[in-house]
């Protein structure tokens, strides 16, 4: 088959874009590659095409449930042979897209990153010849890029275990060095790593200095220049977002807030009435993006600063898609600064809470079943260096995951229960009666009692989770699941504590230097003297944009210099010790300096959380001050 006859005859395109030819051809030479393209311009298409031109199954990594969604509707609108695996899925379902990739039949599998850490699925899709491997927002598989998942950190070992011959890296947004570390992981020589420019000539980029007090009304001003003009306003807390919008729909200007605290019918409906037109103004956290691809947004506002410049890149991006000239503004201040340097540190676990759960790890015997939130608990570890940390020890050859599965389950019935065991005949019907006689039910919920089950029936827990899914599936029943048990295989236990958890947290305070820097990296971009089109595109490694692109701020005379608010005084050594002695553990037990120092700054941590903090006196107090100096302030002696 034709590489233009396909392109032509399936996807309806004459000509490749810039970028797309010498990425595709690579992949058909057999060469591994990376595509460095911006938002919006072609990067499926990378893999899509080539996807129906090699002989095997091309599997992809796609890090969020709904942008797989919205590829997975695009190639079936095409009919293309895709498909996905996904945790939206029952086991039937599951099952049957397992058999038709076994067979053959699909050419595109769709899978998060996660699903890899099941030994079963890995001994299933090791058994099927796979062409390509393709990791889409691969930036997230480096530690020096944004959005990092630590589960991507294991994808060059899944890719040599399941021996794929190719691979392609997908992302808008990398730097140089993170793009260095995507190579070296998978071993792409620089000349198969394709960048198209960053530039943009259609967006003008605009940073405007205004002193927090005064944000609001510059909102207000700048809006109701063109109150029906396409916009999304984008703010760092879901409060913000709601107060700001009702601000400004006072005002006369149609706004709605989009925050990740809505219900999902409700930000779905959010999405659409923007989509068309009939919302002109979303004020919205960064949960408003993903599959935000609306040609005609002529302004994207920031209120707070981003959470990097990547994010800001990502968030620009959504802007003047039809080519048409566009506004970026950001309302710029550095009163929010501390706090984004806050939360990088609440991210460093302490040495004595990675000890407390290497400990764990080393009293778990040959099987080490946990449940991510009991040990992040446990441990005072936050989720998402919990799960850096397991991934860490996986890299290390110390663990190994074999499966998860979830603790507990509950269903209430749709259908009358006599109905549905009327659908069934002989030993499935005993089956089901010994099920649903074995889940107690209170109120409408029937809690799923396995082991009384297991006792009446004989039904293992496979058995009776595929039932339940089959009854859910046929809208019989409705199915919930919670408290996900993750089981790993531990192939040393004998090693030295201490030293382990020195080794693991050196890595966790690299990284924290890592995104404080990234911090001062944007402020620098922000108050730059150059041209601020030419800095973001040479941030990206492209060096092709005009020196002057002629319609930035920078360009017109304008560099900006960030207001910095005044710092309240730092609280007298009684008040500190006052509010300190408040927040005292069950077993009077002191709590650590960097435990009081997150405390102060209004950093939640699991031990925080379950000393309930957030009720004293004392939580936040000193959110504006710089973390380093809190710590500071609390590890010295009082004078005298």
């Amino acid at each position: 088959m034709n590489l233009h006859h396909t392109l032509q005859q399936t996807f309806g395109f004459s000509s490749l874009r810039p970028g797309q030819q010498q990425v595709i051809e690579q992949l058909l030479a057999g060469r591994s590659a990376a595509a460095i393209f911006p938002t919006g311009s072609g990067k499926s298409l990378c893999y899509q095409l080539p996807a129906l031109l090699l002989p095997h199954l091309t599997l992809v990594i796609s890090p969020l449930l709904a942008l797989m969604q919205d590829q997975l509707a695009f190639l079936r609108r095409l009919n293309i042979p895709a498909a996905s695996i996904d945790s939206s899925q029952g086991w039937e379902e599951s099952r049957r897209v397992m058999q038709e990739v076994s067979e053959g039949r699909i050419k595109i599998l769709m899978i998060s990153v996660e699903r890899l850490k099941n030994e079963r699925f890995r001994q299933f899709i090791g058994r099927v010849p796979l062409s390509l491997l393709v990791v889409d927002e691969a930036h997230c598989i480096s530690e020096w890029g944004h959005n990092f998942r630590p589960d991507y950190l294991k994808l060059p070992q899944y890719r040599q275990q399941l021996a794929i011959p190719q691979v392609l890296l997908l992302t808008a947004t990398a730097t140089p060095r993170v793009i260095e570390d995507m190579q070296q992981k998978f071993a792409i020589p620089k000349e198969n790593v394709v960048i198209t420019g960053f530039y943009r000539p259609n967006l003008q980029l605009q940073v405007l200095p205004v002193e927090e007090q005064d944000k609001a009304a510059a909102l207000q001003q700048l809006l109701a220049e063109a109150p029906r003009s396409s916009t999304i306003v984008y703010v760092t807390l879901q409060h913000s977002a709601e107060q700001l919008a009702e601000r400004l729909a006072a005002a006369g200007i149609p706004a709605r807030a989009y925050h990740a605290g809505l219900e999902q019918d409700l930000r779905k409906q959010l999405q659409q009435d923007f989509m068309q037109g009939r919302v002109p103004c979303i004020v919205a956290t960064i949960a408003f993006g993903m599959g935000v691809d609306k040609a005609d947004i002529r302004r994207v506002i920031h209120y707070d600063l981003p959470k990097s410049i990547e994010n800001y890149s990502q968030e620009i991006g959504r802007a003047g898609r039809d080519g048409n000239p566009s506004t970026c503004t950001l309302l710029g201040n550095r009163a929010g600064l501390n706090v984004l340097e806050n939360f990088v540190y609440g991210d460093t676990p302490e040495p004595a809470a990675i000890r407390d759960l290497l400990g764990e790890l080393q009293q778990a015997g040959p099987q080490w079943e946990l449940m991510p939130l009991r040990l992040s608990n446990a441990t005072n570890i936050r989720l998402l260096p919990l799960k850096t940390l397991l991934v860490y020890l996986e890299l290390d050859g110390i663990i190994e995951p074999q499966y998860s599965y979830f603790a507990d389950y509950r269903f209430k019935f749709i259908k009358p229960r006599e109905e549905i065991l009327a659908a069934f005949q002989g030993e499935r019907q005993a089956f089901l009666r010994q099920l649903f006689d074995g889940s107690p039910q209170a109120r409408s919920w029937c809690q799923v009692n396995f082991e009384a089950i297991r006792q009446r029936a004989g039904g293992e827990r496979q058995r009776v989770i595929r039932a339940l899914d089959y009854l859910h599936q046929q809208g019989w029943i409705s199915l919930e699941s919670k408290q996900m048990i993750e089981v790993y295989r531990v192939l040393q236990s004998g090693f030295d504590p201490e030293a382990e958890a020195a080794r693991l947290h050196a890595l966790f305070r690299q990284k924290e230097r890592s995104e404080l820097s990234r911090l001062e990296e944007m402020i620098d971009f922000f108050e730059s003297d150059d041209c601020l089109s030419r800095r973001l595109a040479g941030y990206f490694a492209d060096h092709q944009a005009p020196v002057r692109c002629g319609h930035c701020s920078v360009c017109a005379g304008r560099p900006a210099r960030l207001p910095a608010p005044a710092l309240p005084p730092l609280p007298a050594p009684a008040q500190l010790e006052q509010w300190c002695r408040a927040l005292q553990q069950e077993d009077g037990t002191p709590l650590s300096t960097h435990s009081l120092a997150c405390f102060l700054c209004g950093i939640s941590t699991p031990l925080l959380n379950r000393l309930k903090a957030r009720g004293k006196p004392g939580f936040g107090a000193l959110e504006r001050q710089r973390f380093g100096e809190v710590a500071q302030l609390l590890a010295s002696p009082p004078a005298g």
